[in-house]
């Protein structure tokens, strides 16, 4: 009589296995949670933000500047047609950016090509750094 043992040894391995799935977050809660992709960068006067957004029109497109934050919302349309695979998102969203700093609200500007936009940020004054000068006694 012979009594296999295998499936007793590789216990073990299953468990970290199912563990490792369970705790891995699902790819579509990621693609959600991170759409539209975001780039945010700033230098001594300005915040940078660009966004990519293949297949949005302008006019689907609104940016809020309020209390702070920029509030970018949208809508990707639909495709039509049967797919037997589709990664690219649809519906609406919404990415909320925390500036952290006074900005310019007047002069903010906005510029979108190629799916992409471009938000620049001007600071206020009063946030950009001042040169302290040192007097001679």
């Amino acid at each position: 009589m012979v009594i296999d043992l295998s499936s007793f040894y590789n216990v073990p391995r299953q468990m970290d296995r199912f563990f490792d799935e369970i705790w891995k977050p699902s790819m579509i809660s990621q693609r959600r949670n991170a759409y539209p992709p975001v780039n945010i960068s700033e230098d001594v006067s300005n915040i940078y933000v660009h966004l990519e957004m293949p297949g949005v029109q302008i006019e689907d497109v609104d940016i809020t500047l309020s209390d702070g934050s920029l509030v970018i919302k949208g809508n990707r349309k639909h495709d039509t047609g049967n797919y037997y695979r589709q990664e690219r998102p649809a519906g609406l969203f919404q990415r909320v950016i925390n500036l952290n700093v006074p900005v310019d609200a007047e002069k903010v500007k906005a510029k979108m090509k190629d799916g992409i936009l471009d938000i620049v940020v001007p600071k206020a004054e009063e946030a950009k750094p001042k040169k302290v000068s040192i007097e001679a006694e």
